[in-house]
């Protein structure tokens, strides 16, 4: 393991017992080569570094999560609701793996901007759905009356 830091004027350090958290930037297909070998992974200690990686990476996830969740929601087509399902199951997933993954990464506002937005198309998602299970209860029961 290596180690770059302000203090070794941007030299390379080998760490032999690196142990701890950090942010780790993964790439299968690119590789770094220092002293000889192929390095793929590289993982960022120092929060302040880090904050700008983990935002980029969560932002991209975050702004297709709500595209699809928007074309989801806005599309007529879907009579049984599994698409405000499918919607519901997407945000949770995004929540957990944010809390689990990038929380220590990211700053409070950025949480929270985040949050309100998928809250309001959560809140969006389930009143659809609900509406929808209504709807076909009033169907089952409105054939069965004389």
């Amino acid at each position: 393991m290596y180690s770059i830091s302000k203090e070794c004027d941007l030299k390379l350090k080998e760490i032999k017992d690196f142990d701890g958290g950090g942010f780790v930037l993964k790439s299968q297909k690119k590789s770094f080569t220092i002293e000889g070998q192929k390095i793929r992974a590289i993982k960022v200690k120092d929060k302040k570094m880090a904050n700008p990686l983990a935002f980029r990476k969560v932002n991209k996830k975050y702004q297709k999560l709500i595209s699809f969740a928007t074309d989801l929601l806005v599309s007529e087509d879907d009579e049984e609701g599994s698409s405000y399902e499918e919607v519901l199951n997407l945000i949770e997933k995004f929540r957990l793996e944010i809390k689990n993954k990038y929380r220590e990464f990211l700053t409070k506002g950025e949480l929270e901007r985040m949050s309100k937005q998928l809250k309001v198309l959560q809140k969006q998602a389930k009143e659809k759905l609900e509406l929808m299970h209504y709807s076909m209860e009033v169907k089952k029961t409105s054939g069965k009356s004389r």
